[in-house]
């Protein structure tokens, strides 16, 4: 049963209203899930009460890069996005996403393997995925965007080689649909098999059809270490050859000889705006990644995807070929002392969850090259990590600027369970309010909840969110800006966030005094065409 939008005034809070203004003292009246006044306090209102005395009424959180699209069925409820004032998650991001897909969906599930284990596929586009997920009643809004490597996989499968003409022109097509029945984007991510195989030009085809349609074009870029600035340089360049909206997706840099290069990065694409290039980014504040151990190998490795993979580890030269090249990455741009093992399925080395390869790799023996490889081997190429290989410094930067957005890029939703997930799933948005305003100051709350409300909403054009204002969609967070924190870390993940209060999803309470309701009104978002 679907919750109705209750009525309420929220009372006495600070109104930050998220477009960076300051706060003002504001009483928030909420009637059929819709802002209909933000008033001065102490006028009469009609209708029950929330006391937000001493704390902050901010929009609800829009986090602009998640792939919770693949785990918001396994766990609706969404309690570590609720616990942090997030009411809406943008998936589809880093090229992949649960549609469009064929019947069997096994190259799709085997391509995103690490993100998908609660995946069923049992859809072929939007349209019935979004079915899907409205049937497990979400408690927040989820949007979506059309992943590359859905469309290259549905298309040509995981095969390392240039599009066709008719390739292309059906993925175009594909595009074309997903737009259609309302993706807010199209995403890429160029250090991914298949999505790695492709050209700059199959690229800026498929985003000039993504600016067609309006939509926002998204990139995990095809380097984000020793060849960062290139990286910057193609997205700038398919942005510009296709007018499309550009997002560059979790801007960084990673392994210490690359530090800095971000300042670079970030000189490029102000550039870009000057000349009138529609390009912004967005940031998880932490100096870890966390991804597929997959990535980390040569591209040719993947070639014919997982499965293929598994072959040629049982092949000794090709094995020793790939671990090869794995190791020359070692100290360059990737230190395997940082390369931690997050999740596996069950099997052989399930102990070492928790683990860098370098320590798996003294313990069973061998060198940390070997011992990734053995650990794809022995649990079917499934595996994620924690990769600490950024700078505290560069992080500040990127979260500083103006044009970039907070975004956690996490997809573990339920508040317990197995492995030792990224931290970035429980404690985004908390830990900029907590640690980079409040205790750093390296933010304004003002500019801190304009980069997770408004400055998202803009880049997306979602038009009746991102602000509190008469008219929009009453998702609100409400939090104590003196007592919100993450309290998850690398060592002890699975721990949400304090401070936030209430969170209002359409006018529902998801969450009052801390504490969640129960309560599931999410809705999966369409863009209007």
């Amino acid at each position: 049963m679907r919750h109705e939008a209750d009525d309420v005034v929220i009372t006495g809070g600070d109104v930050l209203d998220g477009t960076g203004a300051p706060a003002r003292r504001a009483d928030v009246v909420v009637r059929e899930g819709v802002i209909r006044d933000v008033v001065p306090p102490g006028k009469t209102h009609e209708g029950p009460e929330l006391d937000a005395t001493g704390l902050v009424v901010a929009p609800g959180f829009i986090d602009l890069h998640s792939h919770a699209d693949f785990t918001v069925q396994e766990r609706p409820a969404a309690e570590t996005a609720v616990h942090q004032g997030v009411t809406t998650l943008l998936g589809g991001n880093c090229g992949f996403s649960p549609f469009p897909v064929a019947a069997e969906a096994e190259e799709l599930r085997g391509a995103a393997g690490f993100l998908a284990s609660g995946v069923d596929f049992e859809w072929s586009d939007l349209d019935g995925y979004a079915r899907a997920v409205e049937a497990d009643r979400p408690a927040i809004n989820l949007a979506t965007q059309v992943g590359h490597q859905a469309l290259r996989t549905l298309v040509m499968g995981a095969d390392e080689r240039p599009a066709t003409a008719d390739e292309l022109a059906r993925m175009r097509s594909l595009l074309a649909a997903a737009a259609e029945q309302g993706a807010f984007g199209f995403s890429t991510g160029l250090i991914y098999a298949p999505g790695s195989y492709a050209s700059s030009a199959e690229v800026a085809a498929l985003a000039t059809e993504a600016a067609a349609r309006g939509l926002l074009y998204s990139t995990h870029m095809r380097n984000e270490s020793n060849e960062l600035l290139a990286a910057v340089d193609e997205a700038l360049d398919a942005a510009r050859r296709s007018g499309a909206r550009l997002e560059i997706s979790h801007l960084k840099a990673m392994g210490p000889a690359n530090h800095g290069a971000v300042h670079e990065a970030l000189a490029k694409i102000e550039a870009a705006r000057a000349e009138g290039v529609d390009v912004a980014a967005d940031v998880y504040p932490y100096t870890a990644s966390s991804t597929t151990l997959t990535s980390r190998l040569p591209g040719w490795a993947m070639d014919g995807g997982a499965a293929r993979l598994l072959e040629r580890l049982m092949e000794r030269s090709t094995r020793s070929r790939i671990a090869a090249e794995l190791r020359g990455r070692f100290g360059r741009d990737i230190d395997p002392a940082g390369v931690v093992v997050a999740g596996l399925p069950d099997g052989p080395y399930s102990r070492f969850i928790g683990r860098s390869l370098a320590e798996i790799g003294e313990e069973i023996g061998t060198d940390p090259a070997e011992a990734a490889l053995e650990l794809l081997a022995a649990h079917n190429a499934t595996v994620s990590i924690v990769n600490h290989a950024m700078s505290a410094g560069d992080v500040s930067a990127v979260l500083a600027h103006p044009l970039v957005s907070v975004a956690s890029d996490g997809w573990t939703l339920a508040p317990s369970g197995e492995g030792r997930p990224h931290p970035r799933s429980f404690g985004t948005f908390a830990r900029v309010l907590g640690r980079y305003v409040r205790q750093d100051g390296l933010l304004t709350l003002p500019e801190a909840v304009r980069k997770m409300t408004s400055l998202p909403a803009a880049r997306l054009g979602l038009a009746d969110r991102g602000e509190i204002r008469p008219g929009r969609v009453a998702d609100l967070a409400v939090f104590a800006p003196d007592a919100v924190i993450d309290n998850s870390d690398f060592a002890d993940p699975w721990r949400l966030a304090t401070g936030v209060r209430h969170v209002l999803v359409r006018g529902v309470p998801v969450l009052r005094d801390g504490t969640a309701t129960g309560a599931r009104p999410g809705r999966v978002l369409r863009r209007a065409g």
